[in-house]
């Protein structure tokens, strides 16, 4: 019982409690029709019998009594309860069909409310209010439901907001400093090798950090950038490919790109998904190795594949790549100067798309990244409804 949907409960239950009803009912109807049955009988036996005190009830296995009436008698009494009984039947019956209808009407107003809280993404909760207009019962459930949306697009705004300011005020500061060091160590061209090494040090940590504001800047921006674009993913993956040509040939890594298709969203930010995706695949492939972006679709979404030659990327951790600052592999991490945000942002990114980023496959002989985005007439559908 408790697997069936509501609908079908009050169903049942409807159903149940009118064939216990008609039951009682028939009973009831089928003791006094039999009663009444028995004392018409007893009047036409008494009128056969001239002379006779009418008799109090009919007893069809009496032998005084007529023949023919008592047959009679018998057959309507069956008639009368098969009858009856079928009628019983009919109306539980019905009493169901109907009760199943009723109750999907009345329930119509909880699915528009849970089609609604469907609706609700993390980056939509400014936009997102539930209607008030339903029943009483929801009324109150709607109005909460509102409330606890606007608090959490205030938290989430807060946070936004907040790193956008930290990053904003760090940039300057971080590129002052970089400046500063690079100034001095051109200046200073006869240094002390422990010197010289610390100097490196501060200079390789402050471009790490310069890179971090950054990409938490464009993070903290995503929301404000339009995404409305008719783009088409085969030009813009060549564009990216071809950027991050110099990389690949330092690795001997060949670029190849298959395919193309047409998706809505922002030129700049599916540019930056993509050349994440494949500049990470180029820094953790092995020399020598292929990195191949293949991009097909379907009649609602597109795929983006980037696969690479790599370690792989072990089950526990497939989800948790996509998480601010986590970094798989600490020591290469900060050899290859990652600050654990790019597949974050990529993450956003497909998220402001309404799309999806995962690890599709992985092994010791590579990754395989895929992102899965609206297609064109199902993003401009969706925007419609």
């Amino acid at each position: 019982m408790k697997r069936l949907s509501l609908q079908w409960r009050i169903t049942i239950m409807t159903a149940l409690l009118t064939c216990a009803a008609c039951v009682l009912t028939n009973c009831l109807v089928g003791y006094t029709g039999m009663r009444y049955m028995d004392a018409i009988g007893s009047d036409v036996s008494a009128l056969s019998a001239a002379g006779e005190d009418s008799p109090q009830a009919f007893d069809p296995t009496k032998a005084t009594l007529d023949d023919e009436v008592t047959i009679v008698v018998n057959d309507a009494q069956e008639s009368f309860g098969t009858t009856a009984w079928c009628i019983t039947a009919g109306v539980t019956l019905l009493g169901g069909v109907l009760a199943y209808f009723v109750s999907g009407r009345a329930l119509k107003p909880l699915r528009a409310f849970a089609a609604q809280v469907e609706r609700v993404q993390p980056d939509n909760l400014s936009e997102i209010r539930l209607s008030e207009d339903v029943p009483t019962e929801l009324q109150r459930c709607s109005a909460s439901f509102n409330d606890m949306i606007a608090r959490l697009g205030e938290g989430f705004s807060a946070q936004r907001q907040f790193t956008g300011n930290a990053a904003h005020e760090l940039r300057t500061p971080l590129a002052l400093m970089q400046a500063q060091i690079e100034l001095f160590i051109s200046e200073h061209s006869g240094l002390q090798p422990e010197t010289a090494e610390l100097l490196g040090l501060l200079q390789e940590q402050t471009e790490r950090m310069s890179r971090m504001t950054k990409v938490l800047l464009e993070m903290s921006e995503l929301r404000s950038v339009p995404c409305e674009d008719d783009v088409e993913l085969g030009p813009l993956s060549e564009e990216v490919l071809t950027d991050l040509a110099p990389l690949a040939e330092n690795k001997g890594i060949a670029l190849n790109c298959a395919g193309d298709a047409l998706t809505i969203g922002s030129d700049t930010l599916l540019y930056r998904l993509v050349f994440n995706l494949v500049e990470n695949a180029i820094r953790y492939s092995r020399p020598g190795s292929n990195v191949d972006v293949s991009i097909c679709d379907n009649d609602s979404h597109v795929f983006l594949r980037v696969e690479d030659q790599g370690p792989g990327i072990p089950k526990q951790y497939r989800e948790s790549i996509f998480q601010p600052f986590f970094r798989l592999d600490k020591s290469r991490s900060r050899a290859y100067g990652g600050a654990g945000l790019g597949l974050a942002l990529v993450w956003e990114i497909a998220a402001l798309h309404g799309g999806t980023v995962e690890v599709e496959t992985s092994s010791e002989n590579g990754t395989t990244m895929l992102v899965s985005l609206p297609k064109r007439s199902a993003a401009l559908t969706e925007q419609q409804n």
